[in-house]
């Protein structure tokens, strides 16, 4: 088979994205196909989202020389506060504050708005020679056999790779099209995203309040605005989205309180639902999942975006040594590699999510009583909360070259 390229990656969202520029810092050429316009991903309308990066995902965007192009628009988190109870009654008296000051590398993690991000990528792809994006196109079919994968596309073109990479979400048709099944599990949840103003600075402080509903996330971003994620259920998500921004803020105002004095909407609002998915395996012949395509999470620990760079970390060092050691990259044996080093995390993550969310997105009596003991006694202890800010700054673990700040 002749190759248009050595990887072809189906999916142009950012761990599309970010996967095409690791793979090519280390040599190896791309093609990106990706069903959007590179004007519609650009574009501030698009995706309201924010993302909160952890340490371990900066280093990684430094190591691919990206870093410098978004850190002007990245805001530091500097503490964490969690607390528990109902809206307008106030927190319990047991929270857990977690402060960088306790651990050695700095910031725990940057919120990063997902247009900056975007933006910063495709730059960086549209510069890069070793990267063909091919956009807006869809696949329509797809084959593989034991020299290579298929990939036929909407325009009429047929694009051919060593290796094929699904980077194309929770209802990945990559997956779908090698009769890879997945689970899934809807949490009854919708999350209400939006950016809001506010008259008091945040100070780098990101605040967890759950609710018997679900999570309202407060989290900072540049000025004087903060992103939040609100986990109401479906049918009381539809309608405070179908408010207007003034009653919009009358319903969130008592779980958000007057800490940060008076807020406005400052944008768009986006809802998204919440799910669970997992894919019955990260590998098929010649193919490999990547981010949502293999694990969608819930967003209660801030982890999706972090759980792909991951991926895409491991993903591109297996892919990079096994060239420099002369090995066909697409083989069964080099992608067991990745799905072994990717496989504990992935599990271990989703079911912390799924645990956390089940734990604390009720009105149990008994269950509330025993959160609220197991926060205080976190708190309570320094090592204890020193192992769980290292974790959220993704610290630990078995960490790929790129999430240590280092080239490939």
């Amino acid at each position: 088979m002749e190759y248009d390229s050595e990887i072809a990656i189906v999916g142009g969202g950012l761990n599309g994205c970010a996967l095409a520029i690791a793979l090519s810092s280390g040599g190896l050429s791309v093609t990106l196909v990706d069903s959007l316009a590179v004007d519609t991903a650009k574009s501030d309308s698009f995706d309201g989202r924010s993302y909160a990066l952890a340490l371990a995902s900066k280093r990684l965007l430094e190591a691919v020389g990206l870093w410098a192009d978004i850190a002007a628009d990245a805001q530091p988190m500097l503490e964490i506060k969690v607390t528990d109870g109902r809206a307008g009654e106030g927190p319990s008296p047991f929270w857990m504050h977690f402060d960088h000051a306790e651990i050695e590398e700095g910031p725990m993690g940057y919120m990063v708005e997902d247009r900056h991000l975007r933006r910063a990528f495709l730059a960086k792809i549209a510069s890069d020679t070793r990267i063909k994006h091919v956009t807006p196109d869809t696949v329509v079919a797809q084959s593989v056999d034991h020299t290579g994968a298929r990939i036929s596309l909407a325009s009429g073109k047929t694009i051919r790779a060593r290796l094929l990479v699904g980077c194309d979400g929770r209802r990945s048709g990559v997956a779908e099209r090698a009769g890879i099944t997945r689970s899934f599990k809807d949490y009854g949840q919708t999350a209400l995203v939006a950016a809001i103003g506010h008259a008091l600075p945040h100070n780098g402080i990101a605040h967890q309040f759950f609710m018997p509903a679900g999570p309202l996330a407060i989290l900072p971003l540049t000025g004087s605005r903060s992103s939040i994620v609100w986990a109401e259920t479906h049918a009381r998500a539809a309608e405070l989205s179908a408010l207007d921004d003034d009653d919009f803020i009358n319903a969130l105002r008592p779980a958000f309180g007057d800490f940060l004095g008076d807020i406005h909407v400052a944008g768009a609002r986006f809802s998204y639902p919440m799910n669970l998915t997992l894919a019955s395996r990260l590998v098929d012949q010649r193919l490999v999942l990547v981010g949502d395509a293999a694990h969608g999470v819930h967003p209660i620990a801030g982890q999706g975006l972090n759980l792909g760079l991951r991926d895409i970390g491991a993903l591109a060092e297996v892919l990079v040594e096994a060239r420099r050691r002369g090995e066909d990259i697409g083989t069964d044996a080099v992608l067991a590699r990745y799905a072994e080093w990717r496989r504990f995390d992935t599990a271990t993550l989703a079911m912390a999510t799924n645990s956390f969310n089940g734990l604390f997105s009720n009105d149990n009596p008994i269950l509330r009583a025993g959160r609220d003991i197991g926060m205080g006694l976190v708190n309570a202890f320094p090592a204890l909360r020193r192992n769980f800010i290292r974790e959220a700054a993704g610290l630990t673990g078995d960490l790929p070259r790129l999430l240590q700040g280092r080239a490939l």
